[in-house]
């Protein structure tokens, strides 16, 4: 896609990969909006992301989500970071590639482990063995993460060094919305 005529940037990945982080710094640095799509999905709902898997499941989870992409895919100038499971619905990879620029952040289990370990929220992951749960996942999702754009390595980056990487694929030009 060329660059003067990219809408929005989607951060994905899995969880832990710094798509939160990084993407609020890369919205900084280029005066665009940040929005996390977990949060924006939280604000919709008027209640938790683990709640919402808790009582209605991930089947139901999955559909919100659709609905939340395609209402920010809708604006322009945004760094979106998305949840790690968007990408195994083929339909919300094709509403962020139409709208703009995927970008998927990715760090090794290790990385990801220690950078997640000790958070509730994170209900994918309250398992008996998160360790082996974030390897199942992984290879699950990888032929998913696959298909974004472009792949920064998170693991040994600071989050500013993430950013910076990032910015670096979009010429100055493009970072007025």
């Amino acid at each position: 896609m060329l660059a003067w005529l990219i809408m929005n940037i989607y951060l994905v990945g899995f969880m832990g990969t710094g798509k939160s982080v990084v993407g609020r710094e890369l919205a900084k640095k280029k005066k665009w909006h940040f929005v996390d799509l977990d949060d924006f999905i939280e604000l919709k709902e008027k209640r938790t992301i683990a709640d919402i898997f808790a009582k209605d499941g991930e089947p139901y989870f999955r559909r919100v989500e659709k609905k939340a992409l395609k209402e920010i895919a809708k604006e322009n100038g945004f760094v979106v970071a998305c949840g790690g499971g968007i990408v195994i619905n083929e339909e919300n990879i094709r509403i962020m590639k139409g709208s703009g620029t995927m970008i998927c952040l990715k760090a090794i289990p290790e990385v990801i482990l220690k950078r997640v370990s000790g958070q509730a929220h994170r209900p994918l992951l309250n398992v008996k063995d998160p360790e082996k749960q974030i390897g199942l996942l992984l290879k699950l999702r990888s032929p998913y993460y696959a298909e974004a754009d472009k792949t920064i390595d998170t693991s040994g980056l600071s989050v500013k060094q993430a950013a910076g990487r990032i910015l670096k694929l979009f010429p100055a030009q493009s970072n007025r919305p």
